[in-house]
């Protein structure tokens, strides 16, 4: 029997969870879910980015000069250049706040939420604490696998306090989650987190 986490009628936004600060684990079994941490090898593209190295500066030269002390200023000067310069190369739209509700303990926004075709991709940026965030990760994660249909197998997403960053994955079929052990700095693993968003979004120019 699943541990009952929350009562039926308790009503709770995707912060709650990390105000909360539930287990991951927890609020995975809680839902019908499974869960485990991993080293994982996630897929990367080598494709060519020609605007790599315009990114890497601009990131490497403005770090020096900004107060990374918010969650809003983490967003604005690490988060958004990144997702920016990706979405123009891949001609996707970024949604920032985008607004999810599935049930009354499945609901509030996502900090940025990106489809190319029938890939997703979520990221949630938080000021400190990666794995509190990981942990409203895996419920929007979970949020998205009831919102939307079956035809991709795997959700993507991703937590990020800026300078560091964290993937997961949601196997649909399995109702299962993998917090991914390896931890990417930014600007210094700039190249690995980019391979891996490019990869996740459109796998078909993984080797182009």
């Amino acid at each position: 029997m699943r541990p009952i986490l929350i009562a039926s009628n308790t009503s709770l936004s995707f912060a709650d969870y990390f105000k909360l600060g539930f287990a991951t684990e927890d609020v995975a079994t809680h839902f019908g879910y499974t869960f485990a941490s991993a080293a994982m090898t996630l897929p990367r593209s080598t494709a060519t980015i020609p605007w790599f190295d315009d990114l890497h500066q601009r990131l490497t030269d403005s770090l020096p000069f900004i107060s990374l002390t918010t969650e809003a200023a983490r967003r604005e000067f690490l988060i958004a250049p990144i997702l920016i310069d990706l979405a123009r190369y891949i001609q996707v739209k970024v949604r920032i706040e985008y607004p999810l509700k599935v049930s009354e303990q499945l609901q509030e926004t996502l900090d940025y939420y990106l489809q190319a075709q029938e890939q997703m991709l979520i990221i949630e940026a938080k000021n400190a604490d990666l794995e509190k965030g990981f942990t409203q990760l895996a419920v929007q994660l979970i949020a998205l696998d009831h919102w939307t249909d079956s035809s991709t197998s795997t959700l993507y997403g991703a937590v990020s306090i800026g300078n560091v960053w964290q993937f997961g994955l949601l196997e649909r079929e399995s109702k299962h989650i993998t917090q991914d052990l390896n931890l990417y700095r930014v600007p210094t693993d700039l190249d690995d987190v980019l391979r891996i968003l490019i990869a996740d979004l459109l796998p078909e120019i993984l080797h182009v």
